[in-house]
């Protein structure tokens, strides 16, 4: 009994860096955030130490409400172009005999991760450009006799957050696509069934687990998601953490920009409770 007691005292301390890690970067400003958003502003910025509710009030006036439903709508919008060109082309890779054009289509996908997230970002604003890639090329070619207006658009931001989430939904799905029993799908098409059967039957249930968490990985960070809405949708398209942002940044108004921060996480919260309860009753 003895020994089994500080075997377990020996695994505890083995999470205890761990537990702190947490602590510091995540629970207490997380609790900072809520005990800011129940005060009020400073006459200069910052935090007046006044208890009050005015800023919960002002979250749900009706122009940050609709960029709150904007904001959903945009991250919805971008799971489901994942989806739709991620599980198509993480089915293709799990596909391939040979290993080495696995690990060669893989590495093309993990590839963009090289290099910095703002940098990615930047060279949409250069393809998309009134002087870019696409303008450029299409009045080469006779097509167009003026640029478009790509940039500064909701379509550049839906473009730019798909290219940067899209490798989020392919890896956790492939995983998935990987860890099926190859046997099974033989056996599926001895006993006479056609490819359409065998995927809806037997693949896409067995990979639905890769599915969730790609919905996951994808739609919680779009739902905060700032600096391509920031550098491709400019003005035009922003979203609830550029509003954020600019409370505590440009505006100072931290109690504000706290409240704003816990209605996301709320949000967030929620996502996670309905994708686990689904995942249940759709787990195999």
């Amino acid at each position: 009994m003895l020994r089994i007691k500080r075997k377990g005292n020996i695994n505890g301390l083995y999470v205890l860096p761990s537990i702190i890690w947490l602590m510091i970067l995540f629970v207490i400003p997380v609790i900072f955030i809520l005990a800011f958003s129940f005060f009020e502003r400073g006459t200069y910025g910052g935090v007046n130490y006044i208890f009050s509710l005015e800023n919960f009030k002002l979250v749900f006036d009706g122009i940050y409400i609709k960029i709150f439903f904007k904001t959903v709508l945009i991250a919805i919008i971008n799971t489901i172009l994942c989806i739709l060109l991620g599980y198509p082309l993480a089915y293709y890779i799990s596909t391939r005999k040979s290993i080495k054009v696995k690990n060669l289509l893989l590495m093309l996908i993990i590839l963009p991760f090289w290099t910095n997230f703002l940098i990615r970002t930047f060279s949409w604003m250069i393809i998309l450009g009134n002087e870019g890639l696409i303008n450029t090329s299409l009045i080469n070619l006779g097509i167009i006799n003026e640029p478009l207006e790509l940039l500064f658009t909701p379509f550049a931001v839906q473009i730019g957050m798909l290219y940067n989430y899209l490798p989020f939904m392919v890896l956790p799905i492939y995983a998935s696509l990987e860890k099926i029993d190859k046997n099974i799908v033989l056996a599926s098409n001895d006993l006479g069934a056609n490819n359409i059967k065998i995927f809806f039957n037997i693949i896409f249930p067995l990979s639905i687990k890769g599915l969730f968490v790609g919905v996951f990985l994808v739609f919680i960070p779009s739902l905060g998601e700032f600096i391509i809405p920031d550098l491709l949708g400019g003005a035009k398209s922003p979203m609830i953490g550029n509003i954020i942002k600019d409370q505590f940044l440009t505006s100072r108004n931290w109690p504000f920009g706290s409240a704003l921060v816990i209605v996301v996480m709320a949000l967030i919260l929620i996502t996670i409770i309905i994708n686990n309860k689904t995942f249940k009753r759709n787990s195999f």
